[in-house]
């Protein structure tokens, strides 16, 4: 069974993460960058560019009190001892600031991605140039450094022009460490593609022969080591040397026309075709993946979305199918897609539901419903008590969870949200922009009254509105309920048929499956290409996750 969790990757690794139990770990945490990312949503007419965003998560963790109580705890031996060393070190060195806050929040979750590796597992860590040398100290004091397997360059970007004071910065920095000397190595995986039409020069000049079917190869040497199996010395068309092979195999290899004599009396060699060899050797610079550009077929427009090739590559490497890939950065489910693509049970960890949920739409959308089946979703409400307590815990994750329940888009928390938490769009061709709206209002709280219905009203006739809907945790009042009545119906033009133009649903509707009357809702989210189903067949032996 794949997990995806919803919450702190610190607190999912120590209560629901077995002691080695994975076999791969992949994370692209944040940056530290100081930026603010968003979410590109689906665009549905041209007029919604700056609303069809929201920030998804700010990429830096500050140093606040809470920071400093809990460096103070892992001085005073909350972390092993050259963790702590470590830490002690870059607080006289960055001081109090952001940076530090970076390393202090990293330190603890490293070390429970250690404890929950195998063995014979591998950590690569995504980051970039201006974090990566404080992260890699970090790594070798929990790891050792003596486990430091490779630092991987991968150009993210092109060249970005002329720049005044510096070259341009357009690479990430990917750190390996294994758990131990057995770490897993995928030797065939090691290797690139080659080009065939855009061979370089040495390749070239070394496979120069063709065959009648325009094949290129090269003979290679069949004479043996110095073996004393007196069976490998022997006479082959009219040489006697001592072979590579058995008689019996150098006969089946001349009949098959791999083994050629190119004149006679000459020492019998064997062809080695180019396009059967296994590529060529990859280094630890990356430059033939190229970043996700605009016109990708797998764009999401999720802020630090990388290219599937990265994480299958990755994967392949340092895995076999059946193993347990584990992503506590989740994002958009990049990691998650390949290592369900490639055969590898998976578990992915985000703190922000509109992660999860994109997710689990990447999943269904790629691989169709039933790649559910075999996928357990942890820290999401599964009934009233929980939704509150998300609410109390977080009143905007909560809103964005209950928007997400009519497929609608939740509003940025930095932007005016002009009276509503959320809005769906529908299919109306009457309407200027091909689309009709559902304005979506949440309250979480106990206090209920017919106010916040009219309010509703209001802003569904302000924004020229077709729907408005309201959603409460708590059953609404008598007179919500009358006052949503009063607000009549509308007509769909298209087929006629009528819904009620405000509606009042609740959070137990949602969790009993009963939704409210509204035309089909577009989703929000831009969707990647989906995949041919043929290749999803490895999944049928997917074995069963921890």
């Amino acid at each position: 069974m794949n997990r995806l969790f919803f919450g702190d990757n610190l607190e999912v690794l120590r209560s629901a993460i077995a002691t080695e139990s994975v076999d791969l770990i992949y994370l692209d945490p944040p940056f530290n960058s100081k930026r603010n990312y968003s979410v590109i949503f689906n665009r549905h007419d041209v007029h919604t560019d700056v609303s069809a965003q929201i920030q998804a998560f700010e990429d830096t963790w500050s140093w606040d009190h809470r920071t400093e109580l809990a460096y103070e705890g892992f001085i005073a031996g909350g972390l092993p001892e050259r963790v702590a060393d470590a830490l002690a070190a870059f607080r006289i060195l960055l001081g109090r600031n952001d940076g530090m806050a970076y390393l202090v929040n990293m330190a603890p979750r490293l070390v429970e991605l250690h404890r929950v590796l195998k063995p014979t597992g591998s950590l690569w860590l995504h980051c970039d140039p201006t974090m990566s040398h404080y992260i890699k100290v970090l790594l070798d004091a929990i790891f050792d450094v003596r486990n430091m397997r490779n630092e991987v360059i991968w150009q993210r970007t092109g060249s970005k022009g002329y720049q005044s004071r510096r070259l341009p910065n357009n690479h990430d920095v990917i750190l390996v460490y294994g758990k131990s000397n057995e770490t897993t190595w995928i030797t065939d995986a090691a290797f690139s593609g080659r080009d065939l039409g855009n061979l370089d020069p040495k390749t070239l000049s070394k496979y120069s022969h063709f065959d009648e079917d325009g094949r290129r190869y090269r003979l290679d040497n069949l004479t043996g080591p110095n073996d004393p199996r007196p069976n490998l010395t022997y006479e082959f068309l009219g040489v006697t040397r001592r072979w590579r092979w058995t008689r019996e195999r150098m006969q089946e290899a001349y009949e098959a026309g791999i083994v050629v004599q190119t004149a006679p009396g000459r020492v019998p060699q064997q062809k080695r075709y180019l396009d059967e060899q296994r590529g060529v050797p990859l280094s630890d610079v990356w430059t033939d993946i190229p970043p996700l550009n605009s016109q990708a077929a797998e764009r999401l427009d999720y802020p630090t979305q990388k290219p599937v090739a990265l994480l299958e590559r990755i994967i392949s490497l340092a895995s076999n199918p059946g193993d347990v890939v584990l992503d506590p950065f989740a994002g958009c489910g990049t990691s998650i897609d390949a290592a369900q693509k490639l055969g590898r049970c998976w578990i992915g960890i985000d703190i922000t539901y509109i992660a999860i949920d994109l997710i689990i739409k990447r999943l269904i959308h790629t691989y169709g419903a039933s790649v559910m089946d075999n996928v357990e979703v942890s820290g999401l409400p599964r009934d009233l008590g929980g939704a509150a307590a998300l609410f109390h815990r977080d009143p905007f994750e909560f809103e964005r969870w209950t928007v997400s329940q009519i497929d609608a888009r939740p509003n940025d928390r930095q932007g005016g949200d002009r009276g509503i938490d959320g809005e769906g769009r529908f299919i109306l061709p009457t309407s200027r922009t091909g689309t009709g709206r559902v304005l979506v209002s949440v309250k979480g709280g106990t206090s209920l009254n017919p106010a916040m219905v009219r309010d509703l009203i209001g802003t569904v006739d302000a924004e020229s509105a077709e729907l408005g809907l309201l959603i409460t945790l708590r059953e609404p009042t008598a007179g919500m309920i009358d006052a949503a009545y009063k607000a009549g119906y509308w007509t769909h033009p298209a087929n006629g048929q009528t819904y009620p133009r405000i509606q009042i649903a609740t959070v137990s509707d949602f969790l009993a499956g009963r939704k409210p009357n509204l035309p089909t809702i577009i989703s929000p989210y831009l969707r990647a290409t989906r995949r041919h189903d043929s290749a999803q067949q490895a999944l049928s032996t997917q074995g069963e996750l921890i």
